[in-house]
């Protein structure tokens, strides 16, 4: 069976299309002209505003005119992630899939269910014959990057009254808001000098680790590959005559890092000591992570260096690694269960005489946001670094007085005689900036059950599409009158 065959149809065979268009962030603009043609195609009206966003309009069903106005939204871009060692090319290939015991996966990368099935749904409807009133479909672009689609949309353009966002991964559950986020990178200048005579350098591999999606899956406590693989160093600086030649881990600063590569210089006579420290701390993190992280890997290899850091700045590079925060700052007072504010170690880079690192903070409270990414700048400047932030958003404050949650609970509860959970969700969503821009439209979020989203593990539930593609046509069919 492919993906073509599963239900709904059309569903799976808009996501298939999907598949075959590369769309990291930033590069979405072949599916986006796809897309447009294929709308203007089907008289339907559609355009791209300002800043890079598509938006597609459909007239209401016959008997429908009088409905609110419902606006689709999902973004086009994806998280670009691969195992090591895997070749494809996220700027030319397509997205393989395979199913796999009920789910949908992808062989070796990131699948981009997130947020492709919310796409793929979107346009299943607007070349559906089934009831609505007058619909739009916004689709935005590079969502995963900085969400610069959603900041840069026009006020004035929507019509709609209600919003759906189609960007959630948990079926059952309804989310009414999310926490914001702020991007912190840090920088600055490393001395160097030739490598000294008598010493060796080994590259020490940190990998198998299962990664996943920074707001989502911080909680569950799952490895990071730069932390560990900075403790992996520190031991062996403590134990043995060796410093820090290069050091790269993790690929996305909203992404867990599943693997980090450093390179360490050592003293001739103190290699068999530092094979030991390797494997030693090899079984100590299979332990500490037997319940998250059980194929994680470290490996030792003979590689080559002719300049590296001075000592200072060697010392410095790592004390930088093992004093950033990373995972769970605090959980939510009013909110139990969900988590208030985190820190994620996404991206870090020391080479060719530079350190650099990026990192993203979540919090459901401003404030809190702002604490952490002060500490952050505090910790970077006492190090010398420059300190940048970028990429802010705002949360999106719960309403659960609204009318698109109650269309969304009646709908859920006619078909499954239960109702939905209502949730926050500490990953950042769009609806807070599209708020920004229309503070009068009403939103919800929801989706199919999509795991491990940011790694190459992401999977999407095929019985859950089926179900999210359900409530998605009864909720369009109930929408109350304007």
């Amino acid at each position: 069976m492919v993906i073509t065959d599963l239900a709904p149809l059309p569903l799976w065979r808009h996501f298939d299309t999907i598949c075959r268009f590369p769309r990291p962030s930033r590069h979405e603009s072949a599916l986006r002209e796809h897309i447009l043609s294929w709308a203007l195609g089907r008289g339907l009206a559609a355009q791209l505003d300002s800043g890079g966003n598509l938006i597609i309009r459909k007239p209401a069903s016959p008997g429908m005119e009088d409905r609110q106005g419902v606006v689709l939204q999902g973004h086009l871009d994806m998280v670009a992630q691969k195992n090591a060692g895997h070749t494809h090319d996220f700027m030319t290939d397509p997205i393989r899939t395979r199913i796999e015991n009920g789910w949908v996966h992808a062989e070796g990368t990131t699948l981009g269910a997130d947020n492709g099935i919310g796409v793929a749904a979107a346009l299943a409807m607007l070349e559906s014959n089934l009831p609505h009133g007058p619909l739009e479909v916004l689709l935005t672009i590079d969502e995963e990057s900085g969400m610069t689609g959603a900041r840069s949309l026009e006020a004035g353009l929507l019509q709609g009254q209600l919003l759906l966002n189609l960007d959630t991964e948990e079926w059952g559950e309804v989310y009414v808001g999310c926490a914001g986020g702020v991007d912190v990178s840090l920088g600055r200048k490393l001395s160097t000098e030739p490598l000294a005579a008598g010493f060796d350098v080994f590259e020490i591999g940190l990998t198998g680790l299962v990664g996943g999606h920074s707001g989502v899956d911080i909680h569950l406590e799952r490895g990071n590959a730069i932390r560990l693989l900075a403790r992996v160093m520190n031991a062996a600086s403590r134990e043995i005559e060796a410093k820090l030649v290069s050091f790269n881990g993790g690929t996305l600063r909203n992404a867990l890092a599943r693997e980090a590569f450093a390179k360490i210089s050592v003293a001739a006579c103190d290699v068999p000591r530092l094979a030991e420290i390797v494997d030693g701390y090899q079984a100590l993190f299979r332990d500490e992570l037997a319940g998250t992280d059980p194929n994680l890997t470290i490996s030792l290899k003979p590689a080559t260096a002719d300049i590296v850091p001075i000592a200072a700045h060697a010392r410095l590079a790592l004390d930088l690694l093992l004093a950033l925060p990373h995972g769970v700052r605090c959980w939510s007072k009013s909110l139990p269960g969900v988590v208030e504010t985190s820190n994620n170690l996404g991206v870090v880079s020391v080479d060719n005489g530079r350190f650099e690192a990026v990192l993203m903070v979540r919090s459901l409270k401003n404030i809190r946001m702002r604490e952490l990414a002060d500490a952050i700048t505090a910790v970077g400047r006492l190090a010398g670094c420059v300190v940048e932030e970028e990429g802010e958003y705002p949360g999106w404050t719960p309403d659960l007085n609204s009318t698109a949650l109650a269309l969304l609970q009646s709908t859920y509860e006619q078909r499954y005689g239960k109702q939905p959970a209502v949730q926050v969700i500490h990953a950042g969503l769009e609806c807070g900036l599209l708020g920004a821009a229309y503070p009068n439209m009403d939103m919800v979020s929801f989706g199919p059950t999509i795991r491990g989203a940011h790694s190459p593990d992401e999977r999407v539930e095929i019985a859950s599409v089926a179900s999210f593609w359900e409530l998605l046509v009864d909720a369009l069919a109930a929408v109350p009158k304007a």
